[in-house]
């Protein structure tokens, strides 16, 4: 059964695309099969993972749009085996053009459907706002995993999200669920990093992974890189938390599946 995650946060700089790369390798490490979905026009998620998005033949625009498929614009990543479905700025003029069509939301619901089976995870990179974008890789998620930082002003942009999150629970994706909150960038000295943290832990408990991503020099050089720190310093902090979230995922992920099985028998 795969599992649909978007990688979401209006707030920009808390560590949203350094994620969606690094998980999409940590899980493809564990030997999960995986895609990564580029719906940033900014497309750092696919220079990240070493592919020019100037030079991309399809993008997820042209999936956004109707006029190719997911599997026409699937690429390689050159040093893992996951697959990305690359994006770049043609997403502005896409977010302008779905707004006048019927449906718009549930353009990328639709077109993954055909590739699910394809894949154990698929994973949505979305761009640091609320807008039809995001609200199509919301539409076609089963959870939504938000990153963010210990620090004041991410708290309000939390609950702005989870709002989001519930609107669209209550219009067009009924399954949809919080997948878990994600420390990045956490300094342990910092004491408002640490009292943030144990409010976030306070109040959404179990959905706050246990995985906390540290401050990381290999993390930051890696895109300049286009790999994920994975490849780029197996050994290093940052490499090794994301295998760690990688590991608390699929955990989570098996129990949920054990616990269908056992409810339909």
């Amino acid at each position: 059964m795969t599992r649909i995650i978007a990688v979401a946060n209006q707030k920009g700089g808390v560590g949203k695309t350094t994620t969606a790369i690094n998980l999409a390798a940590s899980l493809d490490a564990t030997r999960r099969r995986v895609l990564l979905v580029d719906l940033d026009p900014q497309g750092n998620a696919t220079m990240g993972c070493g592919v020019s998005k100037n030079d991309v033949e399809v993008s997820s625009c042209d999936v956004l749009l109707g006029e190719a498929s997911v599997r026409d614009g699937l690429v390689p990543v050159a040093e893992g085996a996951f697959k990305l479905l690359p994006g770049n700025e043609d997403l502005t003029a896409a977010e302008v053009t779905l707004l006048r069509e019927s449906r718009r939301e549930l353009r990328l619901r639709e077109a993954l459907q055909p590739v699910r089976d394809d894949f154990d995870y698929i994973l949505i990179d979305c761009p640091p706002s609320i807008n039809m974008l995001t609200l199509n890789a919301l539409t076609a998620a089963d959870g939504v995993l938000i990153p963010m930082q210990c620090e004041y002003y991410a708290l309000e942009g939390l609950s702005a999200l989870v709002r989001t999150i519930e609107q669209v629970r209550d219009s067009v994706n009924p399954g949809l669920q919080i997948e878990g909150l994600l420390r990045t960038m956490f300094d342990p000295r910092n004491n408002l990093a640490n009292e943030v943290s144990a409010q976030l832990t306070q109040h959404f408990r179990d959905q706050v992974y246990r995985t906390v991503i540290p401050r990381n020099v290999r993390l930051a050089e890696a895109p300049s890189f286009g790999m994920a720190a994975l490849y780029h310093d197996k050994y290093s902090r940052g490499a090794l938390a994301y295998l760690a979230l990688a590991g608390e995922i699929n955990r989570r992920e098996d129990e949920r599946r054990r616990a269908a099985q056992a409810a339909s028998a």
